[in-house]
Order: structure tokens, then C-alpha cells, then sequence
């Protein structure tokens, strides 16, 4: 498991560092907020969880917790000398996972690491729809066809999640353009053709060779594709 570890004191995080690697952690570390910042854009979801200072040089942790992409969902444990509930109440609204006090036992460290880890994992799960190749993530708005990311944009995905939350069954144009569109279908209005052949170019044939994505003239479309177990 990949881990970053951000907190000023370099001979704790060496130490820590340590333990970590004997628990099975690949541990990355940074010493300031503002290099934390800069590493966990740049390896948006690349970490398995986050170990975070509160009191560190040039940004603070509360502050790295307020700037990082809401799209990151990376499990965040505050780390800690300051005990005091007001803090561990606003790292936790500010998007922490979990909060720990200095001095804290490593063994109890990797438990809380563990837990949250095991947390995220369930909740990606819940909100992964796998149908044949085809995997969609409503937390992530990712898809992936045969392991490969495929990029859409936000109506497209929009659109695709109704049909795959649907599949089997006919979704009205009308229903894709309210709930997927936002907007009411208008007279000779063509957006939802005009993005349901981008969706299908973009995913491409499922392995029989039939479109995933089935016309049904003059009602809406419906998603072929069978569930996985």
C-alpha cells in the first residue's frame, strides 16, 4: 500500500517510516504543507491514504485539507500534538478521515490506517457498477471499458450512468434529458443523438460486435450490456 506522510519532524517520519515499511507500506514523504499540497495534485488518488501534520511550515494541515480536489478520495488521517476537540471537530468537517494525538503507538497508527483504508475501499466498491468490461464510478466519475479509461465529458457520463444504472431496460429521452441534460427536451432538439454517438464511439462494440447502446425509436435507448458477477 502506497502512503504519504506529511509532517515537519524528519526523524519521526523516519522512524515511522520504518515500522511502515515492515507493515507492508510504501511510504512517501514531505516535510511542509505546501510541497503536500503540490504532491497529492499532482498523484491525485495515487496514495492508499494520507498521514497529515496540522502544525507544519509555510501552509498548516487545515489549510492543505481546504485546497485539496474535491475530486480526491484518498483517506486523510490528521496527525497531531494538539488533542483539543475543537480541532479534531474542524478536521474532520474539513475532510479528514480520521484524527490522532501525538505521542501515538505505531501499532495503533497502522490499526487507524488500516481502518480507514478498509473504509474507502468498501465505499468505492458500493459505488462501482461493473457491466461485462465495462466499469463506471459515480464517486470518481470514471469509466473504463476492458481496463482502459475512457474520457466524457459530464453530460456524457450523466447520461451513461442512467442508462447502466438502467440496463435491460428502456430509458426515455425525456427522462435522459431531464436527469442527465438538466433540461427539458425542446421541439426537433437533437442532443440526446448527438451525444449518444459520441458515448457509443468513445466505448466502442462489446466483444459480439452489437452496440452496447440499443435504439428504441421514438421511446429512448437501452443499455444491452449484462451485469458481472
Amino acid at each position: 500500500m502506497k502512503l504519504l506522510l506529511v509532517d515537519d519532524d524528519e526523524d519521526l517520519c523516519e522512524l515511522l517510516n520504518e515500522y511502515l515499511m515492515l507493515e507492508g507500506f510504501t511510504v512517501s514523504m514531505v516535510h511542509n504543507g505546501k510541497s503536500a499540497l503540490a504532491t497529492i495534485k499532482a498523484n491525485l488518488n495515487h496514495f492508499d491514504a494520507i498521514i497529515l501534520d496540522v502544525m507544519l511550515p509555510e501552509i498548516n494541515g487545515f489549510d492543505v485539507l481546504k485546497a485539496i480536489p474535491a475530486n480526491n478520495h484518498t483517506p486523510i488521517l490528521m496527525l497531531t500534538a494538539r488533542g483539543e476537540d475543537t480541532d479534531t471537530v474542524l478536521g474532520l468537517e474539513l475532510g479528514a478521515d480520521d484524527y490522532v494525538s501525538k505521542p501515538v503507538s505505531p501499532r495503533v497508527l497502522v490499526a487507524r490506517l488500516r481502518a480507514i483504508i478498509r473504509r474507502g475501499a468498501v465505499e468505492q466498491d458500493r459505488a462501482t457498477l461493473k457491466l461485462l468490461d465495462l466499469q463506471l464510478n459515480e464517486t470518481t466519475r470514471e469509466v473504463y471499458v476492458a481496463e482502459k479509461r475512457i474520457s466524457l465529458t459530464g453530460a456524457e457520463f450523466n447520461l451513461l450512468s442512467l442508462l447502466t444504472r438502467n440496463a435491460g431496460h428502456v430509458v426515455r429521452r425525456e427522462t435522459l434529458a431531464a436527469e442527465g441534460l438538466g433540461t427539458a427536451l425542446q421541439a426537433c432538439d437533437r442532443r440526446i443523438e448527438t451525444h449518444m454517438a459520441h458515448i457509443r464511439r468513445k466505448l466502442g462494440r462489446l466483444e459480439n460486435n452489437v452496440e452496447r447502446i440499443k435504439t428504441i425509436r421514438g421511446v429512448g435507448y437501452q443499455y444491452v450490456g449484462i451485469k458481472s458477477t
